[in-house]
């Protein structure tokens, strides 16, 4: 029997590139009692680290892996006729291959950044005859790397196939024989493998090294939560609640709940928070996460009352009131939630949040008299203010765009995606003569969750049944990350919903549109058409464009870092030393400069001068204007960028792009415009020099790159003007 990963993560590694890590042991029944140690044992030395646990067997009974189960929430089983299956182990780029008579004591970091050959350690070893050969014991650790092997382990005395293997430090396959005579075990061993019984005489230091990690489950589960080192979210959920049930604590059920929340489990952060926090002045940090989660199932004013308890503490004070402030604003309570951010600020004069949201909410005298309401039309969007993400900035202009040449308040009127659909705002929509929801990646469950939709509009069904405007879904995108945990039973329902109540309901890639269409029964899977994001057609758009006749040597780069563990996994390090070979190559090549779209992007260029010793000018897209932006990326030869929007916006400019692939939505627009070439991924083992080389062909051939970008721009342009035809006899004339 086999048995998948417990993870439910909604993985499209195959799209990204993504690297599949696992571990992986062998055994029989005699090997088998040693697993819950060697289980215990990477737990307790590496917490941060929660691959698959592949367990391969010749047919044991299921139940045989119960105990294993308890310890740990990845793992997996499957048949297997003996250790070499690891080379053949599907599913798998990296496998890192254990035996059961070894015990993790330090960091293995190392080799889960491995990325050529097969690691393994040369041990000394005798033959018959005496002679000293250096090999690679049968059961000795491996780290694997699928794609330089052929799928079958090498014939003759050394397991590991001709010519791959890659010499580790005998530190992470350090044998006990070495240690006779009650030697210590050197402090630098990272995985000590015992040639003998555990117990045997002689060897007295490497059995209490791995006595440490014999423990009964709650034991295990107690030593893990109070590891002070940062733990995996997988880990910590699923060793804290049996804990947390059985002696119930503050700090450990506010440590349960962040986790839970951070995977977008909030009502399982509620139930765990709840019972132990009650109305308890003394646990205002708690108070604040219980906060959070109430608001982000739509539990307002419970969400409320806790988070004024949490802004009774000093300390806690000005995270609190920016979180009231933001809840006030999504009730549509504005002088609430800037009274909010005014007291936040009398707690903190420099807290960000406070002033951000002091500042958003502050009155401001209208820009032009709007059009009486039943000649405008309606805009949900995210609408990017201040220093937010650039790419959010221009999309909302794009997508009127599309509709009128005035994109202002006198024609449009505007509701924020996140704000509630309430009663009045309901009123304020259906007195107009249309809805226009989107674009952007707002079929995400996260960034600002609600209750009502689970996803970014938050609009309660029965709301949205009663909406009577005609609603159209514009370039919206399916924005969940490769490894996110979505729940989606909320939200299919919410777009079953959607669905139906719309006339338009256009996807801004084919990926989305399979994704969705997953979710949706028989009959509306067919209403989910093709629009692309507008940003990819602003030639068409912007008012009397022009192209350049000339344009800067600059190659522009961007890159991103919300979400950084889903975005890179083990690989950051890879990816920051491939892209320093590549940039300083293209640095001979045109002036290297680093597009922003937002202020955290920046750690890119931070990284790489500490790193590498590189120094990149900034262009701060995040402080321009639309017109500026596009004018910057017009302007350039290139751009090689990780943002969806890094990518879409140039290419919407008419200027040639590599897109460094972390997302699917990445690979998803490059599939749409049958340019799959374009794209990198940033786990790709040879991301520099490949990166290099398709640069310079572009660069080498600029005329016909920009040639081809128009010639894909035209084909998205006759889609969405076609698209557009349809909906001006749905909203009627202006």
């Amino acid at each position: 029997m086999t048995h998948a990963s417990a993870s439910s993560a909604d993985d499209r590694s195959t799209v990204t590139g993504r690297r599949r890590i696992a571990f992986a042991v062998h055994t029989g029944t005699d090997g088998l009692p040693a697993l819950p140690t060697l289980l215990r044992s990477l737990a307790l030395t590496n917490p941060g680290v929660c691959e698959d646990f592949v367990v391969l067997h010749p047919g044991l009974p299921d139940s045989s892996f119960d105990v294993l189960r308890r310890l740990h929430p990845r793992v997996v089983t499957r048949r297997a006729d003996g250790r070499g299956d690891v080379f053949r182990l599907e599913g798998y780029d990296t496998v890192v291959a254990f035996a059961p008579a070894m015990v993790v004591l330090g960091d293995i970091g190392e080799l889960l950044r491995m990325r050529h050959g097969v690691g393994a350690v040369p041990q000394l070893l005798c033959d018959e005859e005496g002679r000293e050969r250096r090999t690679v014991l049968p059961d000795g650790l491996l780290v694997v790397q699928r794609a330089d092997v052929d799928g079958t382990a090498a014939a003759g005395p050394d397991p590991v196939p001709e010519g791959v293997l890659a010499p580790l430090d005998a530190r992470y396959d350090f044998l006990t024989r070495r240690l006779y005579d009650d030697a210590p075990v050197p402090p630098q061993v990272a995985v000590l493998h015992f040639t003998g019984p555990f117990d045997e005489p002689g060897y007295g230091p490497a059995t209490e090294a791995r006595r440490r990690f014999e423990m009964g489950d709650e034991e295990f589960r107690a030593a893990y939560c109070a590891l002070p080192s940062e733990k995996h979210p997988d880990l910590l959920a699923h060793l804290a609640p049996p804990l947390l049930r059985a002696r119930p604590s503050l700090g450990l059920a506010r440590t349960v709940a962040d986790v839970y929340r951070r995977q977008g489990r909030y009502d399982e952060a509620v139930d765990v928070l709840a019972p132990v926090v009650g109305d308890r002045l003394d646990a205002p940090r708690c108070q604040e996460t219980l906060g959070v989660c109430l608001m982000a199932l739509s539990r307002y004013d419970e969400a409320e009352a806790h988070l004024l308890l949490a802004a009774a503490s000093p300390d806690v004070a000005p995270r609190a009131f920016a979180q009231l402030a933001r809840l006030a604003w999504l009730c549509g309570r504005e002088a609430d939630a800037h009274a909010y951010a005014r007291d936040g600020l009398e707690a903190d004069p420099t807290d960000a949040g406070c002033h951000s949201w002091y500042v958003r909410t502050r009155e401001k005298a209208p820009e032009t008299e709007p059009l009486p309401a039943a000649e405008q039309l309606a805009h949900v969007a995210l609408f990017a203010e201040g220093q937010e993400n650039a790419g959010d900035k221009v999309l909302p202009e794009a997508v009127r765009m599309c509709f009128d040449t005035d994109t202002g308040p006198r024609r449009w009127y505007q509701q924020p995606v996140h704000r509630l659909v309430d009663e009045a705002a309901l009123e304020e929509l259906n007195a107009r003569r249309g809805v226009v929801v989107g674009g952007g990646g707002l079929f995400l469950p996260d960034t600002s969750p609600n209750g009502n939709s689970h996803w970014q509009w938050n609009v309660p069904d029965d709301v949205l049944a009663r909406l009577t405007a005609p609603l159209a879904v514009f370039a919206v995108g399916y924005n969940v990350f490769d490894g996110q945990l979505y729940r989606r039973g909320r939200f299919a329902e919410s777009l079953r919903v959607l669905v139906e109540r719309s006339a338009f309901f256009g996807l801004r890639n084919h990926g989305s549109i399979d994704r969705v269409r997953e979710l949706l029964p028989a009959e509306l899977r067919d209403r989910v058409r093709y629009q692309p994001c507008p940003t990819t057609v602003a030639r068409y758009l912007v008012p009397g464009w022009l192209d350049p006749v000339e344009r800067d040597d600059t190659v522009l780069v961007n890159c991103a870092y919300d979400r950084a563990g889903l975005r890179f996994g083990h690989d950051y390090g890879h990816f920051l030393g491939q892209l320093a070979g590549a940039l300083k190559s293209l640095r001979d090549r045109a002036d290297v400069r680093y597009a922003a779209h937002m202020p955290a992007d920046e750690k890119f260029v931070h990284d790489l001068r500490r790193e590498h010793g590189i120094a990149l000018p900034v262009e701060q897209l995040y402080d321009m204007t639309n017109d500026g932006i596009r004018e910057l990326y017009r302007r350039s030869r290139l751009v090689i960028g990780m943002r969806g929007h890094a990518g879409m916006i140039p290419f919407g400019c008419g200027t040639p792009i590599l897109s460094l692939v972390s997302h699917p939505k990445l690979a998803y627009f490059l599939s749409d415009i049958g340019r799959e070439e374009w794209g990198l991924s940033v786990h790709d083992r040879e991301l520099g020099s490949r990166l290099v080389e398709r640069a310079a062909a572009l660069l080498d051939d600029h005329a016909a790159a920009v040639a081809d970008v128009h010639g894909a721009q035209k084909l998205l342009w006759e889609t969405t003007r076609s698209n557009l035809d349809g909906l001006r006899e749905t909203f009627g004339p202006a």
